[in-house]
């Protein structure tokens, strides 16, 4: 019977070829510094392209097509931008209609550069734009006269307040105790006039209205009145105007 164990000469064989084996099997170049590199990047997958999808009730999965040769895909297109853009067109206008009122009601608030009468409003060649007119409730001291209104009980009004009052080429008109008149503006260096009563000023209003048949305009004295409100000066120009009427 043969024995199953390898005799020594195949041992030895064995052995031999082994190790040439070995000697013969090298080290890639390159493996050490791989190895200390890490592991190679691996690409990501490339996503395979998927099969269109098929339109219901459609065969072949083509794109369904509505009436009058449109696609559905057609009608379902995302808005474009200009839209977008309307807001901010409208909110521009919206600004500038709101700071074209606000300048506008500045402008009228504040009356025209030239003023009313296109005299430039600043009171040195035409009428200043200062408060309105006062309106004055004309005063008589001699009480026995207020309740008539007789040519005896009447005042007179002035053409000019620096000339002498009462002179008959320099009067305007008359008033009445109790008649209410608008005074534009005043001069508190006219002529010096006293009234029934001892009082005196040398302030004249240049009035309008009042008189028993129709309005006159003309100098009132202030001592024909008993004014509590502040009336504007003249200016020069309403001064020579007043003086020439």
């Amino acid at each position: 019977m043969r024995s199953r164990e390898p005799d020594e000469e195949t041992v030895l064989l064995l052995r031999e070829r082994l190790r040439a084996v070995d000697e013969a099997l090298g080290t890639p170049p390159g493996l050490w510094e791989r190895v200390r590199s890490g592991p190679p990047a691996v690409p990501a997958p490339r996503a395979e392209p998927t099969a269109p999808r098929r339109a219901r009730g459609l065969p072949g999965g083509l794109p369904g097509r509505l009436p009058g040769g449109r696609s559905r895909g057609a009608s379902r297109r995302l808005p474009s931008a200009a839209p977008r853009r309307v807001p901010r067109l409208l909110a521009g206008v919206a600004a500038a209609v709101v700071v074209s009122l606000v300048l506008l009601g500045a402008w009228w608030l504040a009356g025209p550069p030239g003023g009313t009468d296109g005299s430039g409003g600043d009171g040195r060649d035409g009428h200043p734009a200062g408060p309105p007119a006062v309106t004055l409730t004309v005063h008589n001291a001699e009480e026995a006269c207020r309740p008539l209104r007789t040519l005896e009980c009447a005042l007179g009004l002035a053409k000019d307040p620096y000339r002498r009052y009462g002179s008959p080429d320099n009067r305007a008109g008359r008033v009445w105790h109790g008649d209410r008149v608008s005074a534009v503006c005043v001069v508190a260096d006219g002529r010096l006039i006293r009234d029934e009563a001892g009082i005196t000023s040398r302030r004249w209003y240049l009035v309008s209205g009042g008189g028993a048949v129709v309005p006159v305009d003309g100098w009132l004295p202030g001592v024909r009145t008993r004014n509590t409100t502040e009336v504007r000066e003249c200016s020069a120009a309403e001064t020579a105007e007043g003086r020439r009427s």
